[in-house]
C-alpha cells in the first residue's frame, strides 16, 4: 500500500537536531527525520509519518492548538505544542529573576495557555519568606502560586502537584538550579531510564541530553510532562510592543482608564497605567512598571537581519 493510506498517526515526545522520537498509539517508538530540509516538528505534535526500514519519515504536521516558543534577535526556540498549561519552577534560592518570570507569563499568555507559578524549597525558611513575598503580586493577579520542597518531597507532596497536572499535558520551565529534574523525576519514577533510551536511540550511545523530552505520568497515557532545557534569557521578539501590556494582566486592568486609545503607557498624560503604579494592593507594583519599560523598549528597537 502506497501514498496517503500508508501513513500513520504518531505524537512527537523527543527531540534532537533533526532528529525526532515519535510514539505510536500503541506505545511503540520509532526515530522519524522530517521530509525534507526544515524541521518544523515539535515536542507535543501530532504527526502523519511513513515507514522506511526501520525509521520513519514525517510527512505531515498536523494542526496545533498552540505552540510555546520564544525569540530574540537571532533565533527562535520552540518549547513545545499542545500545551494544557505551563509549570514556572523557581527556587527560594538561588534568587530568581523577577524579569525572567514576567517574560515567561508574558509568553504564555500571548500564546493563551494557563501558567503556574510553583517555588520550591520552603523548607529554607528565610529564604522562602523572602521569596514568597515577592510573588505576592503574581497572586494578587490570580496566577496559581504554590509552595513545594522537592528535597524533602512526601506523598502529601507528590499528590497535591499531581491535582494540578493530572490529566494535562505541562510544559516544566525554569532556570537551571530550580529543581526541574528533581520533580520530573518524583512525577514520573521511570524518566531517568526513558532518557538513557532517547539518548541511545537519538545519538546513536552518545549520552547527550536531548533537547525537549515528553514523559507519561500514569500507565494510561493521560498525564504527562514535558522537559525543556534551563535557560538563562527568554527573547519575546515575537510580541508587538503595543500587544505587551495586554500581556500583563496588572497593567490590562488599568488600561480602560487611560485617555489615549493608542496610549504607550510611558509618557502620555491621563494614563490609566502609570497613574495606577503605587503601593496600593490593587495597583502596579513599581518594579513590575520598570520591567514593562525595559521591555516596551526593547521591543521597539529595530530588528537586525
Amino acid at each position: 500500500m502506497t501514498g496517503r493510506a500508508a501513513l500513520e498517526n504518531g505524537l512527537v515526545v523527543a527531540s534532537h537536531g533533526r532528529h525526532f522520537l515519535v510514539e505510536t498509539p500503541e506505545g511503540k517508538l520509532l526515530i522519524c527525520h522530517p521530509r525534507g530540509k526544515k524541521s518544523h516538528a515539535v515536542v507535543g505534535d501530532r504527526v502523519l509519518w511513513q515507514g522506511t526500514h526501520d525509521e520513519g519519515t514525517i510527512e505531515k504536521v498536523e494542526e496545533r492548538r498552540n505552540l510555546f516558543y520564544r525569540q530574540d534577535e537571532i533565533r527562535t526556540k520552540s518549547f513545545a505544542a499542545n500545551l494544557d498549561q505551563v509549570l514556572i519552577l523557581i527556587a527560594a534560592t538561588p534568587e530568581f529573576s523577577g524579569s525572567q518570570l514576567a517574560r515567561a507569563l508574558i509568553a504564555t499568555e500571548a500564546e493563551r495557555i494557563p501558567p503556574l507559578i510553583a517555588l520550591n524549597k520552603s523548607d529554607l525558611v528565610e529564604p522562602f519568606e523572602r521569596a514568597w513575598a515577592r510573588l505576592l503580586p503574581y497572586q494578587r493577579m490570580h496566577y496559581g502560586v504554590m509552595p513545594l520542597s522537592l528535597r524533602q518531597s512526601s506523598q502529601v507532596d507528590r499528590d497535591h502537584l499531581l491535582k494540578h497536572l493530572e490529566g494535562k499535558t505541562t510544559l516544566v520551565l525554569g532556570p537551571s538550579g530550580a529543581g526541574k529534574s528533581t520533580l520530573i523525576n518524583l512525577l514520573a519514577p521511570g524518566a531517568v531510564v526513558v532518557t538513557g533510551e532517547i539518548s541511545q536511540a537519538l545519538n546513536s550511545g552518545k549520552h547527550t541530553t536531548t533537547s525537549t523530552t515528553l514523559y507519561w505520568v500514569d500507565k494510561a497515557r493521560g498525564t504527562a510532562l514535558i522537559d525543556s532545557p534551563g535557560f538563562q534569557e527568554f527573547g519575546l521578539n515575537h510580541i508587538e510592543p503595543a500587544q505587551l501590556a495586554g500581556c500583563m494582566p496588572d497593567m490590562k486592568a488599568h488600561m480602560g482608564n487611560c485617555k489615549f486609545y493608542n496610549c504607550t503607557h510611558l509618557h502620555e498624560p491621563g494614563c490609566g497605567v502609570s497613574a495606577a503604579v503605587g503601593p496600593a494592593d490593587d495597583g502596579i507594583t513599581p518594579s513590575r512598571y520598570r520591567i514593562y519599560q525595559e521591555l516596551f523598549a526593547e521591543l521597539s528597537q529595530p530588528q537586525r537581519f
